[in-house]
């Protein structure tokens, strides 16, 4: 429970402490309250329901997990419009991510055997990438030709026909 505008019940905590996820105690007679996150710029708006930040929870949750068979890249202006013809938007709306406006919004995208988050849409967002299998990470990469963070024993090799 915080303080801060009125009070928060908090459900969920960045692993560090670095941010909070929670609902107004104002807004919790409502079916579905809005969803506000703590960081280093204050408490502000996350999502417009609860349902929708758990399920952002588990996407988030699933990507970051284990650090097995995930991936991420640096996106510059020209590549980062390529991601949405590349890979299928997952019908989420549009949020703030909880580190900076700079990181905002966040979209993510499908395709089979690939979860993926795009953080920002200006140079240098990130894409944040985890595969079902290391083929399927691999071709995530070959798709996005960029230098990746971690191979993880995987380097990408030339593929006939990308899986998606």
């Amino acid at each position: 429970m915080h303080e801060d505008l009125g009070g928060v019940l908090c459900f969920r905590s960045e692993n560090q402490g670095c941010a909070f996820w929670g609902v107004r105690l104002c807004d919790l007679g409502e079916a579905d309250p809005p969803v506000v996150v703590q960081s280093r710029e204050g408490w502000r708006p996350f999502m417009d329901r609860v349902s929708l930040a758990c399920v952002e929870l588990v996407l988030s949750e699933g990507l970051f997990g284990n650090g097995h068979l995930y991936n991420a890249c640096e996106l510059p202006a020209e590549v980062v419009i390529e991601v949405p013809r590349l890979f299928r938007w997952v019908a989420l709306p549009d949020y703030p991510m909880w580190t900076g406006d700079e990181e905002s919004p966040v979209r993510w995208f499908s395709a089979p055997g690939l979860l993926l988050q795009q953080d920002g849409l200006t140079t240098e967002c990130w894409l944040q990438v985890r595969g079902k299998t290391p083929a399927h990470l691999s071709a995530a990469c070959i798709a996005v030709p960029r230098r990746w963070a971690q191979w993880q024993g995987t380097e990408p090799t030339a593929v006939d026909e990308l899986p998606f």
